[in-house]
């Protein structure tokens, strides 16, 4: 006779639910860029300058938390799909400031755009305290994964 397995305790079903929404998370996300062209990676340099504005490559890649030879393939990239132009920086004449172009602009808009639209149908019917306790959860949860960074 096989030994009957345990019963999953509350932290294992969180947990399962946790990676459950991640595969969804992730899927999701990463049909929609393909639809646009775009890789995660070259997705987040985008948002990131649309969010900050032009940014160094060297603070892209502190911000990418990547090397600065994965940057300059990223702003490559999207130079050449005409999302991202390099300009001279206008008070370090060694430093290269990426800027999103006006397509580069619009596509960092739809993703904002896009984000809120996913945000309100996964909240909106929560109320402040709901979301303000599943907030703090996941505040600490992340806290805990990122303490061995």
């Amino acid at each position: 006779m096989s030994p009957q397995p345990e019963r999953p305790t509350a932290a294992d079903v969180a947990l399962e639910r946790l990676f459950e929404v991640a595969v969804l998370l992730t899927d999701g996300m990463e049909q929609g860029l393909a639809a646009r062209g775009l890789t995660r990676a070259r997705a987040e340099l985008v948002w990131r300058l649309g969010r900050s504005g032009p940014l160094t490559q060297r603070d892209l890649s502190r911000a990418l938390a990547c090397t600065p030879r994965n940057i300059t393939g990223l702003v490559d990239a999207l130079e050449t799909g005409g999302l991202v132009a390099r300009r001279p920086h206008p008070s370090d004449r060694r430093a290269t400031l990426v800027t999103l172009t006006q397509r580069g602009g619009r596509a960092a808009a739809r993703m904002h755009t896009d984000y809120r639209k996913l945000a309100a149908s996964l909240f909106d019917d929560l109320d402040a305290a709901e979301l303000d306790g599943l907030v703090a959860g996941l505040d600490q949860v992340r806290g805990r994964l990122g303490a061995g960074r």
